[in-house]
Order: structure tokens, then C-alpha cells, then sequence
């Protein structure tokens, strides 16, 4: 006890005068010891970095969301894909509306045609047509073998022959709100299948470029350039070209989609020869060779683990290309043709001016691709500053 007293009487002793111990603010933490970024894992880093950055957190929801309609369109869409009304051509949008007597509701409309100019017009009946949620509509097979009936959203006396055009109607009568529920899940998952491709092609290549090095690295880069030296929508058409016209919409499917795999890889493999080139003199690398590990162990066990964030955040950049490079195929007919329902097919109903001026909701597509596009890029720069948490 008299030697604790003794040092305790020196520290005091030795204490500058006028020097006061700092003290936390709001009095010294009793609640224990506080965890810091320095315990934390590099995929924690990440998430905690993304998670600050709110344009990305919001547009990762909202793409979650589109998936999710995407895959249960049958429910979320209010009527089949090619169900028509020939009687509501070109109907303009209605307008939900609410009081306690009629419940939510919309305006019955009536067409007429203007005997001279033959164009479409449509007026209010006074009646109104009655819209709910979980009612019954056209038989469907969810996920395409769950037979069902009850749709999200709907008119509730469908059965009668009561329709409504939330978003509008094109030319053959058929609802735009529901083929843009099924083009998404075309539209949406071409970009995904396609990544697959160009995932497989940019590591494989690219690591082993920037692995072997020498002559075959510059056998691989300067293919790379020769692809990139061709500017891409000369050579969709082309590809697409080629393609027979008698094909099945699935055979035309994963063409395009190998098609935008084969021209959208450059950029990958780029940027895993580029990290590899770096990583492949680290102390553990060449500790891995001197164990006896194999070329391909080395890749795919030590260095490619090093940077799979900057891999996650090029593949969600490239999403974004493929959409549009279907989207642009399909728009000039060289792509995904009718039946089957995409955005971009959508879009040929746009190629006459007189029409998009007249009935300007069929270009909601557009909205639906320049909001996924926007979505996918926040996405990817709230990764890309995530992918290195170290950072400052």
C-alpha cells in the first residue's frame, strides 16, 4: 500500500501544472468498451461505407423492387400480356380517384371518331368504374405452373366487361401498365444473364493476362483493342443481322444475349489484369509459388479474392449497357421481335412522330429505362467508394 501511495504522490508530483486531464465530453464512458471501424472486416467496411451513401441505398430498394414485380408479373400486372380491348384503342390514361361513395375509382371513358380526321378521342360517360386490390381477373400461372386468379390491382367487376387504362392503351387496345410489368422482366434480365458471360470471359482472360504476362498478355490486349476500336451499335446490328427470322423467342433471347456479352467483357478484363499486375508480386502471392501452388489456384484462391468489390462494382456498371443495347436492338426491329414483350419492343410503337405526338403515354418505357439506368449508376458509385473502405 505505501508503494502505491509513493507512486501515485510522484505521478501528482510530476504533473505540469495548469494541465488538466482531458475528460470525454458529457462525462466519461461507463457503458463499456465501443467498437471500432479498426475490429471490423473488409466486407463490414463496405457495408457500412454503402450504407452512408443514401442515392445508392435507395436505388438498391428500388431495383430489389422492379425484380420482384419483375418476377410476379402475372400478379402485379392488372391484365395478361396480350389481352386487348379493340374498343379502348389508344385510350389515354385515368386517373385514380377516391370519395366514400364509389370507393377508389376512376371515370368511365367513351370513344369517338372524329368523322373527317378519323383520330380517337375519348369522353366521360358520368359513370365510373370500380378499382380494387386482390380481385379476381384473367386465370394466370404464377411463376408459370401455380394456377391463379387473383391479381395486386384491378377493375372489381372485370367479369362484367369493365376496363380501365391506368397508364394508357396502344394501338391494338392492350394495357401499357401491364406489358410494362412483363417487358421488365425481359428487359431487366437480359442485363443479368448477360453479366454471367461477361463475368466468365473478363476473369478468365483477364486474370490470366495480367498472370502469364509476356507475349500472351499482348495477344489479349491488343484483342481487347481491336473490340473496342469498332464502335458497338454498327456491330449489334450486325450480329443481330445474321440471326434467322424463324427463330423461337427464346433462341432470339440468349442470342442477344450473347451477343452484348461477346462486345461488353473488354472492360472487365481490363480491370482484373490491371489488380493483378499489382497483387501478383505480394508477399503472399509468391509465398503461394513457393508452397507449390498451381497457376490457377493462385488466381482463383489468393488474388481475385483480393479485389472482388471493384469486380462487383464493374459488373453493376455494365448492367446498365446491356438494358440499353437491348433495348436499342429491339426498337430497330433487329432485336426481340412480337410477341414477346420487352421495353424496347414497346418502343416500335414510337417510331412514328404523329403518333408519339398524339398519344405521348406510349413512351413510358423511356421513363421505366432512363430511372433503371440512373439506378444501376448509383448503385455502382455508391460501390465503388465502398470497395475501399480504407480510404480516407
Amino acid at each position: 500500500m505505501k508503494a502505491d501511495e509513493k507512486h501515485q504522490d510522484q505521478k501528482a508530483e510530476f504533473q505540469p501544472e495548469g494541465v488538466v486531464p482531458a475528460v470525454p465530453e458529457g462525462g466519461p464512458d461507463m457503458s463499456g468498451p465501443v467498437e471500432s471501424t479498426a475490429t471490423l472486416s473488409q466486407w463490414q467496411l463496405i457495408r457500412l461505407r454503402f450504407s452512408k451513401h443514401k442515392p445508392a441505398v435507395v436505388s438498391m430498394y428500388l431495383l430489389g423492387f422492379f425484380y420482384f414485380v419483375a418476377a410476379f408479373a402475372e400478379f402485379f400486372a392488372p391484365y395478361p400480356s396480350g389481352w386487348r380491348d379493340t374498343d379502348r384503342i389508344y385510350a389515354p390514361p385515368q386517373v385514380l380517384k377516391f370519395n366514400f361513395s364509389d370507393g377508389l375509382h376512376v371515370d368511365a371513358l367513351a370513344r369517338e371518331i372524329d368523322p373527317v380526321t378519323l383520330k380517337n378521342s375519348y369522353v366521360r360517360t358520368g359513370e365510373t368504374t370500380q378499382v380494387g386490390f386482390f380481385v379476381r381477373g384473367e386465370p394466370y400461372r404464377l411463376l408459370g405452373f401455380i394456377p391463379a386468379e387473383r391479381r395486386f390491382f384491378g377493375a372489381k367487376n372485370h367479369a362484367d366487361g369493365e376496363t380501365f387504362f391506368l397508364l394508357g392503351a396502344d394501338r391494338f387496345g392492350r394495357d401499357i401498365l401491364s406489358r410494362l410489368v412483363y417487358g421488365s422482366r425481359i428487359s431487366l434480365s437480359i442485363g443479368m444473364v448477360a453479366i454471367v458471360v461477361t463475368f466468365v470471359l473478363g476473369v478468365f482472360l483477364g486474370g490470366i493476362s495480367g498472370y502469364v504476362g509476356g507475349t500472351l498478355d499482348n495477344l489479349i490486349q491488343r484483342f481487347i483493342e481491336i473490340i473496342n476500336a469498332f464502335p458497338h451499335l454498327p456491330l449489334w446490328l450486325a450480329f443481330a443481322a445474321i440471326m434467322p427470322s424463324d427463330w423461337s423467342p427464346l433462341r432470339t433471347y440468349f442470342a442477344i444475349t450473347i451477343v452484348l456479352s461477346l462486345l461488353g467483357w473488354t472492360g472487365l478484363a481490363r480491370v482484373v489484369r490491371g489488380k493483378i499486375l499489382s497483387l501478383r508480386e505480394e508477399d503472399y502471392a509468391v509465398a503461394a509459388r513457393l508452397l507449390g501452388s498451381g497457376h490457377g489456384r493462385i488466381i482463383f484462391r489468393h488474388l481475385l479474392p483480393g479485389f472482388t468489390s471493384h469486380i462487383i462494382v464493374s459488373l453493376s456498371l455494365s448492367v446498365p449497357m446491356m438494358i440499353l443495347g437491348e433495348t436499342a436492338l429491339s426498337f430497330l426491329g433487329l432485336g426481340l421481335r412480337p410477341p414477346v414483350v420487352s421495353w424496347g419492343v414497346m418502343l416500335q410503337d414510337c417510331m412514328d412522330m404523329d403518333v408519339v405526338a398524339n398519344y405521348p403515354w406510349l413512351l413510358m418505357p423511356v421513363f421505366l429505362i432512363v430511372l433503371t439506368v440512373l439506378a444501376f449508376n448509383f448503385l455502382g458509385d455508391g460501390l465503388r467508394d465502398a470497395a475501399d473502405p480504407y480510404s480516407r
